[in-house]
């Protein structure tokens, strides 16, 4: 059912808060895969298995406007602080959090769970900014992560700048998403609902 009190509480914002410091640490231990080439493409996607269950949770607990973009706004904000920010990602994920935001508004905050995948999938592509910018700054990419890392990391990339890997990059979040939410509806079946936390 529809949430009839939309105005985000201190209860909420502090829910939204544990939520997205989970998110982070699922999300950023996706990232540390990156050492091998294609799941580093991949990120997006793998990284969205992982994190189903922080972001269902806090969106069956906070059904309010708002909620996915204070979840955006925090783990930026932290990868801002832990030095693995940049400029596409950041547009990336200021772009999947509106669209994940609107579609919420669209279907009116209902708890379904194709309404909770699809608001997922949506959020999950903020992390498509990370590899994509092999594909955008290519050279000037290849050029700052060839002096940390290995000849042979450097033309393991270089040899993934091709068009099917580019949609594969893009269409990661769908696989990904969809199968992190299934993991964590099972969850929410299996050990949420009998412990009364949704």
């Amino acid at each position: 059912m529809m949430n009839q009190n939309r105005k985000l509480t201190g209860k909420d914002v502090i829910a939204i808060g544990i939520y997205s410091a989970i998110y982070f640490v699922m999300n950023f231990a996706a990232m540390m895969t990156g050492f091998i080439p294609l799941l580093w493409i991949l990120l997006a996607g793998t990284a969205a298995i992982l994190t189903g269950i922080p972001f269902l949770l806090m969106a069956v607990k906070v059904p309010k406007p708002g909620a996915v973009l204070i979840m955006g706004f925090i783990t930026a904000f932290l990868y801002f602080a832990t030095g693995q920010f940049t400029v596409l990602l950041l547009i990336t994920m200021l772009l999947a959090c509106v669209l994940s935001e609107g579609y919420r508004y669209i279907t009116k905050y209902v708890l379904k769970f194709r309404n909770l995948a699809v608001a997922f999938i949506l959020f999950s592509y903020g992390m498509v900014g990370s590899p994509l910018a092999l594909f955008v700054y290519r050279e000037s990419f290849l050029a700052q992560i060839s002096e940390t890392m290995s000849r042979k990391y450097v033309a393991a990339i270089s040899s993934y700048i091709t068009t099917p890997m580019l949609i594969l990059l893009l269409t990661s979040p769908i696989a990904g998403g969809f199968l992190g939410a299934l993991i964590a509806k099972g969850i929410f079946k299996k050990h949420f609902k009998k412990a009364g936390i949704v």
